[in-house]
C-alpha cells in the first residue's frame, strides 16, 4: 500500500523593499534617526524604509528613501550585510528587506515628508527601546556591532558621495 504524502503549503517570500539605518556624528558617539510615523504603523518610531522602485537597485532606492522621507543626501551609504524579515499576516507572507547604513552630516537639516510626524536622533540603547519590533532591535544591534564599533569591510561600501 502506498502512502500519500501530505501537500505542504509555503508562505510565501517577498522582497520589494529597503530598510536604512541613518548614523550621524556627534563628537565620538553615533547617533541614530529615528523617524514617527503617521500612516502604516501611524504612530511608531521607526528607520527610513520604502519600496524598490522601476529599474533601481536596493541601495539606490535606499538612497532615494532618504532623500525622500527627510530631505538628506548620504555621505557614506553600507550595506548593513544583513535582512531585515518579518511575518505579515494580511499577506501571509515572509517580507525580507536588505538593510543599509547611511552616515550623514552631523549639521545636515531633516525635512519630513508626510510619512512621519517627527524624528529624534538618539543613541543606539535608546533606539532599540523606541522601535516597536524585535527584528528592529536586532538590526540595530547588528549595525552598532559591525558597522559602528568595528572597522568596516571596504566591500559593504556602495557609495561615497
Amino acid at each position: 500500500m502506498k502512502v500519500q504524502e501530505a501537500k505542504l503549503s509555503e508562505i510565501p517570500i517577498r522582497s520589494f523593499m529597503v530598510s536604512l539605518i541613518v548614523l550621524r556624528k556627534v563628537e565620538t558617539e553615533a547617533e541614530v534617526l529615528l523617524l514617527k510615523r503617521t500612516q502604516t504603523l501611524t504612530g511608531e518610531w521607526c528607520q527610513v524604509a520604502g519600496g524598490i522602485e522601476g529599474n533601481e537597485t536596493a541601495w539606490q532606492a535606499a538612497l532615494r528613501e532618504l532623500m525622500e522621507e527627510t530631505g538628506l543626501s548620504a555621505l557614506k551609504l553600507y550595506s548593513a550585510d544583513i535582512c531585515e524579515q518579518f511575518y505579515e499576516a494580511d499577506r501571509d507572507a515572509i517580507t525580507m528587506a536588505a538593510v543599509f547604513v547611511a552616515i550623514v552630516g552631523d549639521n545636515d537639516v531633516i525635512s519630513l515628508n508626510h510619512e512621519h510626524s517627527d524624528f529624534q536622533w538618539v543613541s543606539f540603547e535608546q533606539a532599540r527601546d523606541m522601535v516597536p519590533f524585535a527584528g528592529q532591535r536586532n538590526v540595530l544591534r547588528h549595525v552598532e556591532e559591525e558597522i559602528v564599533n568595528r572597522p568596516v569591510h571596504p566591500q559593504l561600501l556602495l557609495f561615497e558621495g
